[in-house]
Parts: structure tokens; sequence; C-alpha cells
């Protein structure tokens, strides 16, 4: 399970939204290999050097997508990510897209939620919602 705050996911979301504004539209995460599939608003998990998710929106010649590491999996500070990232994870680098449709509407009927939770399965993935 990885664990993000809320206000970090709108975050991400809406920079990726605004990123596609600006530069005619969103990222494709598969590399191209399924055209049109995750073009839309949303957000990448990556396990990469840790866990993070990350804005999915075209970016500008030199640009960086903004990114926010869950709190388990994040390289500087925690010396255990690499583990954690290898159970939950899988020990290959990989991107998973979620759809801003399913997030928004999900912290929208829950405002006193503070942090989303993924879970990953083989066939699925999981959200739940935290207040701490």
């Amino acid at each position: 399970m990885f664990t993000f705050p809320i206000l970090a996911v709108r975050k991400v979301v809406e920079c990726g939204i605004a990123d596609a504004r600006a530069n005619w539209g969103f990222r494709n995460p598969y590399y191209g290999a399924r055209p049109g599939k995750g073009e839309k608003p949303g957000l990448w998990l990556v396990g990469d050097e840790g866990i993070y998710i990350m804005s999915n929106g075209k970016l500008a010649e030199g640009a960086r997508a903004l990114i926010a590491y869950a709190e388990q999996c994040h390289p500087v500070g925690n010396p255990d990510w690499w583990d954690y990232k290898r159970r939950h994870f899988g020990g290959d680098d990989g991107i998973e897209f979620i759809e801003a449709e399913r997030l928004l509407p999900l912290f929208d009927r829950h405002m006193r939620a503070t942090h989303l939770n993924i879970e990953l399965t083989e066939t699925e993935i999981g959200l739940s919602l935290i207040t701490r």
C-alpha cells in the first residue's frame, strides 16, 4: 500500500491538466504501445527510485513533471524503500495510470479524508481514503 496526502494528489492532477492545456494534450504512459489509452486527465503511479505519482500532461521543452512520493517509499530518508517497493510494486520499474475521474469524485464525496491509499494487486488498483 502506498499513501499520499490528498492535497498533493490534487496538485499533481491539476498540474497535469494545466500542462495538457498549454502543450496540446496528455502523454501516453504506455510508450505508444496502446495509442489513446491513458491520454486523459489523471496521474501516473511510478515505480522507479521509490514510488511516486507524476503529472501526465504534455510538457514544454525542458520542463519536468510534478511528482509526489509515497510516504512509505521515498528514497531520501527511508532506508527500507527498496524492500518496500519490491514487496508492494515489484522489483522492476513500471507505470500504472489512474484516471482523474476515479480520484476527484472520491475526494469530493469524502471531504474529511486527508490521505489516499493505493494498493496494487495482480489485476487491479485499489483506492481507499483515510483521515489523520
